[in-house]
């Protein structure tokens, strides 16, 4: 196995948390879908060798390209469609109990996108990394 096709099946293992860290912070899954290809070709044409955390790597990125999506979102004076959250996000990466995790989701993921809403777009970065590690 060469290092590209290496690099591709991290790449499609991290997917769902990338996906989803960036739908958290743009609020559409087209977008998030956007954010994560371009994560992608960053990957593909980069020095990795020194990288020692690439999720932790390809989570910062993404969380960068958001920011840059949604500062681009500003001086268009974009407004997204927030209101709504028919897009729900797919992730089977932790396992465990369908019925649970879908109950927890219910309770919490609402709340969730309201406080994100409120926070400062430099804010967002931090509180998609501590996500990440829960």
């Amino acid at each position: 196995m060469d290092e590209h096709d290496w690099l591709a099946e991290q790449f499609e293992a991290e997917r769902p948390h990338l996906q989803a860290v960036a739908y958290r912070m743009l609020g559409s899954l087209s977008e998030a879908e956007d954010a994560v290809q371009e994560s992608w070709l960053r990957l593909s044409r980069s020095d990795t060798s020194g990288v020692l955390n690439l999720g932790g790597w390809l989570t910062t990125v993404v969380a960068r390209i958001c920011l840059d999506m949604l500062r681009e979102r500003n001086s268009r004076r974009e407004e997204s469609l927030e209101t709504s959250l028919s897009e729900p996000i797919a992730n089977h990466k932790r396992g465990g109990d369908p019925e649970q995790e879908m109950l927890l989701a219910d309770s919490v993921g609402l709340a969730l996108l309201v406080v994100l809403d409120t926070l400062a777009q430099c804010n967002l970065i931090g509180t998609a990394t501590f996500a990440r590690s829960l």
